[in-house]
């Protein structure tokens, strides 16, 4: 089993930055990617961003290209999500997820493990 703690979430202006972690404990070492989504009131669950434990190689869903940054350090098991220029559509719960694969990261169904999600509100 792998747990997942996220945190770092709040509420922001548009324009303004927040920065997320998850923190990964457990069977870590059956984990090859990370991943995180988001899901805002009435929507799907959103594909967000995800990288590589060894390569450190990132993957990002269009709308945050160039706002957004995932990162992850290996010695804490601990992965990033740096936000800027945040938009109110970027509103929504954001969770992180473990994969014990490399491919497919932008389909939830590839993730085995998920944290309970922290909220990010960004106002107009």
């Amino acid at each position: 089993q792998v747990q997942l703690v996220e945190s770092g979430g709040g509420l922001v202006q548009a324009g303004g930055s927040l920065s997320l972690s998850c923190a990964a404990s457990g069977r870590t070492f059956s984990t090859t990617a990370m991943g995180w989504f988001r899901q805002a009131p009435g929507m799907e669950r959103e594909f967000v961003a995800a990288i590589r434990w060894g390569s450190g190689i990132t993957l990002y869903t269009d709308s945050v290209k160039g706002r957004f940054t995932i990162s992850r350090d290996n010695a804490k098991n601990t992965v990033y999500l740096q936000m800027n220029s945040l938009k109110p559509e970027d509103t929504a719960v954001y969770s992180c997820a473990a994969s014990s694969g490399a491919i497919g990261l932008m389909d939830a169904s590839r993730y085995d493990y998920w944290g309970q999600g922290t909220q990010v509100t960004v106002s107009s």
